[in-house]
């Protein structure tokens, strides 16, 4: 077993996984603590060690407000410690291999933990690597910057590191994906076959990652979940990156919002105040996200994904059943009804789905899954452009006292197989479910087709990719994955068709 590596910066030592035949690394640096002067930078090269460095727990998380305080559904589910360590000094990596020797040339999966770009970490126990390990797929999780630590523009930062004035989550990650491509050989990987990965604000990261041409040959193909996010009725617009010029307006407020005159006075503050200061200033002001600065984020990553502009990558992505409902309010209702009565005629009133009871009270709506709608469209105009992109929905039954439904994020604890850690009463179907969606993303990590056997050698059902002329949906039941042609309803394609034109 692997159980010493040598990396370009020392040998890091790591300890058997649940599995003994998987070892699992746990806080491999890979740039430099971003403190001090290093705040609000991109990062910068780690710093060499001798001997052999200890991987056998988790680094400290990203600085955020303390999980697992309250009883909202994610506190139940997977950030339950308060006491998890939290430090700025936190640009670390992990890995799990099942690789025995350094020249096996695994595929590698790269994953980016998901949380709005204001939460999350990779420590989060539905991101075990081991049983996709024991599949023979190197995993690495990324740790990476958040909130205003990762995420804040200033005037003064544009003026004095004009290189790089913004996006240092963003930074962060691309830090990791050059770590791999440097690093990963000696872990059993081959880093000329990398499969990017990430959930909600972590698939917003990959496609971040696939616009920046930089990125050319660190990773060649993509898994984006729940993440591909246009509202039909053009109500919300979530994912488009914010100008560098407001995002440094918003960077000014809250400086002076914690009474700091400069970026000296700003990096020279505590951490922990800076990250309390933000969590007051959320509820009053806009969070900080991804922003346009022309250097890491040139575009809309999406339309860079749809035109091409981007490193263009064989990808699969969907959405859960339940989760961002789209509703057309009700004063609008009437309007968008008049016009899809204008194109369908008696139906419209059932695709626009004011019959399945979605009316309380004077707030009537008519509600859709724009994320579904948006990955569908999407993969219809790759597919004119040669692309090879396969399309799920999870539809599982979730059990549980609260009755959550196909909640966003659920599918995690499915897709990495890690339903064990969960308190959710799973019964063998669950499991069964989990094990087909851990090998279709298997299949896909390793070469870009998710079809294959199941463990028994039985064929799984055929996944077929996601086009105009065959619209193959692959939907996760909780009888199991159900692989059909699915055209969209007249109104489902007026509105594809409304989407994917505004991106």
């Amino acid at each position: 077993m692997l159980r010493v590596v040598r990396t370009g910066n020392g040998l890091v030592r790591g300890i058997p996984a649940a599995d003994p035949r998987v070892t699992s690394f746990k806080g491999i640096p890979f740039a430099a603590p971003p403190v001090g002067a290093n705040r609000w930078r991109a990062p910068q090269p780690c710093a060499n060690w001798e001997g052999e460095r200890d991987c056998a727990r988790f680094a400290p998380i990203s600085m955020q407000e303390t999980p697992g305080i309250g009883d909202v559904i994610y506190n139940r589910e997977w950030h339950v410690d308060p006491e998890i360590p939290m430090s700025e000094d936190c640009l670390y990596l992990n890995i799990w291999t099942g690789a025995k020797a350094a020249d096996e040339k695994q595929p590698v999966l790269v994953w980016f933990f998901g949380g709005g770009l204001q939460y999350g970490y990779p420590a989060e126990m539905e991101f075990d690597g081991e049983r996709l390990a024991r599949r023979g797929i190197v995993v690495v999780s990324v740790n990476y910057r958040i909130g205003v630590l990762g995420y804040m523009a200033h005037p003064q930062l544009t003026r004095e590191q004009p290189e790089a004035p913004a996006n240092f989550g963003s930074l962060d990650q691309q830090a990791g994906l050059r770590w791999v491509k440097r690093n990963i050989a000696g872990f059993g990987g081959d880093p000329d076959n990398v499969t990017i990965a990430g959930q909600s604000a972590g698939g917003g990261s990959v496609l971040s990652q696939i616009s920046c041409k930089q990125n050319t040959g660190l990773f060649h193909r993509a898994v984006v979940m729940s993440a591909m996010i246009r509202d039909p009725y053009g109500v919300r617009e979530v994912g488009r990156p914010e100008p560098l010029a407001e995002a440094e307006q918003n960077g000014a407020a809250f400086l002076r919002f914690i009474g700091a005159g400069s970026l000296e006075e700003a990096r020279a503050m505590d951490a922990v105040f800076i990250r309390d200061r933000y969590a007051e200033y959320m509820r009053q002001c806009r969070p900080m996200f991804t922003v346009l600065d022309d250097r890491f984020c040139t575009g809309d990553p999406l339309a860079q994904y749809l035109s091409g502009d981007c490193v263009d990558v064989p990808m699969l992505a969907g959405n859960t059943a339940d989760e961002f409902p789209n509703g057309l309010p009700a004063g609008d209702e009437a309007s968008l009804a008049d016009a899809a009565g204008a194109c369908f005629g008696a139906d419209a009133g059932r695709y626009l789905g004011f019959e399945e009871s979605h009316v309380r009270g004077e707030a009537g709506f008519g509600t859709v899954n724009g994320i579904g709608l948006t990955v569908r469209g999407v993969f219809e105009r790759k597919a004119r452009q040669g692309g090879k992109n396969y399309y799920y929905c999870f539809d599982a039954d979730i059990p549980g006292w609260d009755h959550p439904g196909t909640f966003h994020s659920v599918d995690l604890w499915f897709f990495f197989e890690t339903l064990a850690k969960c308190w959710r009463p799973f019964i063998g179907r669950h499991y069964d479910l989990s094990r087909q969606m851990c090998n279709y993303w298997v299949n896909f990590i390793r070469c870009g087709d998710p079809n294959g056997a199941d463990a028994d050698g039985t064929p799984m059902p055929e996944w077929g990719p996601y086009t105009s002329e065959s619209p193959c949906v692959m939907t996760f039941t909780g009888e199991g994955p159900v692989s059909a042609v699915v055209p969209p309803s007249p109104f489902e394609r007026f509105l594809i068709d409304r989407v994917v034109d505004r991106i």
